[in-house]
């Protein structure tokens, strides 16, 4: 059916650039997200504070503004706790109102274009045969 396929088309292109993104940042934060107590912890921490107006501008001696490298991961973290609940957001929603098969499909592809993308299976912390029990 042509509506199935475009759905699933634009949900898998949306979940494949979602997947790639959280999987990059879990590398670099060196987080696994397939452990739950880690993800669990990740998604209990406080949400970073907001820096001071003063202290994001460049003074006049230093034409760059320092970002330390803990503020950079700070960032990194809330942006994919962000991330993963907008994946799940995605998720449900698509199951909602595309149904079981376009949701499975668009997972199941974003899932194998990852691995082609030289990530590992379940790089994202998505374990599709958990999800949707697929032998």
């Amino acid at each position: 059916m042509q509506i199935d396929d475009d759905l699933t088309r634009r949900f898998q292109a949306s979940m494949e650039a979602l997947n790639a993104r959280i999987a990059r940042l879990a590398l670099a934060l060196c987080i696994d997200l397939n452990e739950r107590a880690v993800v669990d912890a990740l998604m209990a921490k406080p949400q970073i504070q907001a820096v001071a107006e003063d202290r994001r501008r460049a003074g006049a001696d230093e034409p760059h503004v320092r970002v330390t490298s803990e503020r950079r991961q700070a960032h990194q973290r809330e942006e994919l706790r962000g991330l993963l609940l907008l994946r799940y957001q995605m998720e449900v929603t698509s199951l909602t109102d595309n149904g079981w098969n376009v949701t499975r499909d668009g997972m199941k592809q974003a899932e194998e274009q990852l691995v082609r993308q030289g990530f590992k299976p379940g790089a994202d912390g998505l374990g599709l045969n958990d999800f949707f029990d697929i032998t």
